[in-house]
């Protein structure tokens, strides 16, 4: 297998599998926790990302947790989610956004939005 994992319903266009391929080959270069195995998982039009859970800030054993969500809106449009670990919901973080620019957004992760 990959270092990224990635299971996902194939889909009729061919269109799904390309954009999967882009968010794994840009997951490869984030800057935090490089060295788990995150996957992307369709849900209906949206991406959900998963990861181990090393800082054990969420997980104290470790286990996978939600990291991110992307949602289309529209053409060309994305919103990026945080998932709150709390409440278990998820927090939009940029709306309205290229996917460009939604994934630079989750790789670089200053703020620790995603990665915990």
């Amino acid at each position: 297998m990959t270092p990224l994992a990635a299971r996902v319903a194939p889909h009729p266009t061919g269109v799904g599998n390309l954009l999967l391929h882009r968010l794994v080959r840009a997951l490869r270069k984030r800057a935090r926790y490089r060295y788990v195995r995150p996957q992307v998982l369709r849900e209906g039009d949206a991406y959900r990302i998963q990861s181990p859970n090393c800082s054990r800030n969420v997980d104290p054993d470790g286990g996978v947790i939600d990291i991110a969500l992307l949602i289309p809106h529209g053409v060309n449009s994305w919103c990026l989610c945080s998932r709150d670990h709390t409440t278990g919901q998820w927090i939009p973080r940029l709306r309205h956004s290229a996917l460009d620019d939604a994934l630079l957004a989750l790789c670089t992760d200053k703020a620790r939005q995603f990665w915990p």
